[in-house]
């Protein structure tokens, strides 16, 4: 008699916890290729990053250049003269990565503006997300175009034109 009370509680236990999760999955790459905004932002934010890189290579070159010369002119130079070629030199190799540092470094200009265009736009993607998942029942959304291992996903369970929807952009 406990074996068959402990196989029947076993067996609601296992009913019970052997609930289907839901999954969804989107598309970050599609969603935001259809925001408007993102994709200004985007263009905004590429325009800039070409420009700075200019900046940096044409550092760079006045570096190069001087080099060059400094080879050129250096068997005629005296020592104090080639010591202050060569300071000038690592002083503008210096500068460039300064300016790379600048622009391109964990916290350079090039950071502050893609959190300043980007970041508004994608969270209000994720918060859509998260609605539509709360509301709908999904304990998990994975992102189709970041997810690395997945080798298939039915259609049915991608929400990417719904998320658009809900962000009032139709497809």
């Amino acid at each position: 008699m406990k074996r068959m009370i402990l196989s029947a509680v076993l067996t609601v236990v296992c009913l019970l916890t052997a609930q289907a999760q839901r999954f969804a999955l989107v598309d970050m790459e599609f969603i935001l290729q259809q925001i408007p905004a993102y994709t200004q932002a985007s263009q905004q934010l590429d325009k800039l990053g070409q420009q700075w890189q200019r900046e940096v290579e044409a550092k760079a070159a006045e570096a190069k250049a001087l080099y060059e010369a400094y080879q050129k002119a250096a068997s005629s130079l005296t020592p104090a003269q080639k010591t202050a070629k060569e300071e000038a030199i690592v002083a503008k190799e210096k500068e460039a990565a300064e300016l790379r540092k600048k622009y391109f470094g964990p916290e350079g200009e090039a950071a502050k503006k893609q959190k300043e265009l980007l970041e508004p736009v994608q969270d209000r993607v994720y918060e859509a997300i998260k609605q539509l998942a709360l509301q709908q029942g999904y304990d998990a959304v994975i992102d189709r175009s970041s997810a690395q291992s997945m080798i298939f996903a039915s259609p049915k369970i991608d929400i990417s034109n719904e998320v658009l929807a809900k962000l009032g952009y139709s497809n």
